[in-house]
């Protein structure tokens, strides 16, 4: 019988015996519960042993999968020298990759990590779609989106990278004029920066406040993030501001703390197959270590 099984194969079962399921697995490695499933299946039938007890409350590991443990755990040390290796050597890696994302994340956050990217990686060409509508990555339309929502298609990677805290900011010069809100009810009587149009971002966070928020509560609206941070930023009035951002600006001072914080979920993801494309493979590993130094 032939034994030359590969890597990913042997990466599959130490990601299950790691995290205890097919699903937290996925999760872990990027990648997706069926493919995860597929490769412990194949993996069974090539060596002929069981290595999981199928019951309710998950998977159970098999004596053999205890053996197999630590030589698959060894191979994991040797594959992450390898691709630190290769990382050093970014030359032979090519190729074009389009990421899209939100206005504002591709315009204050990913500009250091692209740069460091293009820096170590001189043959990868990027290409940045900023739009906040979800790019369909199953057609192709980007490689990589940064999306604030877990993606559902089952071909898709997908990446979890933390929460993205959203807050309540103004300038100092407009807290000077206008004084500062010390309860959220306040804020209707202040003038607010917001939306042009209802999102269900919007409505998740009107849940959240003790007025109705309709698009007339905001005395300034425009669709763009980036120029609603623009407006924060020039004194124009009170508007809602990623905590990560605002806090590079000491003129930015949040309000309500205690009160208001709205979590997004940032995921980055890819369509499976281009986990064949070492670019792509590359940028989607390296947003991925750069955005978690963003969120928390």
């Amino acid at each position: 019988m032939n034994k030359d099984i590969g890597w990913e194969l042997y990466r599959s079962f130490l990601g299950v015996m790691q995290e205890g399921s097919l699903s937290a697995a996925a999760r872990a490695l990027g990648s997706t519960q069926p493919t995860i499933g597929r490769h412990i299946a194949e993996l069974e039938r090539v060596l002929n042993i069981t290595l999981f007890i199928r019951t309710q409350g998950g998977l159970t590991p098999t004596d053999a999968a205890n053996a197999l443990l630590l030589p698959a755990s060894e191979m994991a040390n040797i594959a992450a020298a390898m691709e630190r290796v290769t990382s050093r050597h970014g030359d032979d890696i090519q190729g074009t990759v389009r990421v899209t994302t939100s206005d504002v994340i591709g315009i204050e956050i990913l500009p250091t990590i692209f740069a460091d990217i293009a820096e170590r990686f001189p043959n990868i060409h990027l290409e940045l779609a900023l739009s906040d509508k979800v790019q369909d990555l199953l057609s192709r339309e980007a490689d990589i989106a940064i999306r604030m929502f877990r993606p559902k298609q089952t071909q898709l990677i997908a990446r979890r990278i933390g929460n993205i805290g959203v807050g309540f900011f103004a300038h100092t010069c407009y807290l000077t004029k206008h004084g500062t809100p010390s309860t959220l009810a306040d804020l209707e009587a202040h003038r607010l920066i917001g939306f042009d149009r209802l999102t269900d971002y919007i409505r998740s966070v009107a849940k959240k406040l003790p007025f109705p928020l309709e698009k007339d509560s905001f005395v300034l609206r425009t669709d763009s993030n980036v120029a609603q941070l623009a407006l924060i930023r020039a004194g124009a009035g009170i508007g809602l501001c990623q905590i990560g951002l605002a806090e590079r600006d000491k003129s930015l001072v949040r309000l309500l703390a205690e009160d208001f914080c709205f979590e997004m979920d940032t995921w980055v993801t890819m369509h499976e197959d281009l986990r064949k494309s070492p670019a792509c493979k590359t940028v989607f590993r390296e947003l991925v270590a750069g955005l978690q130094g963003y969120v928390y």
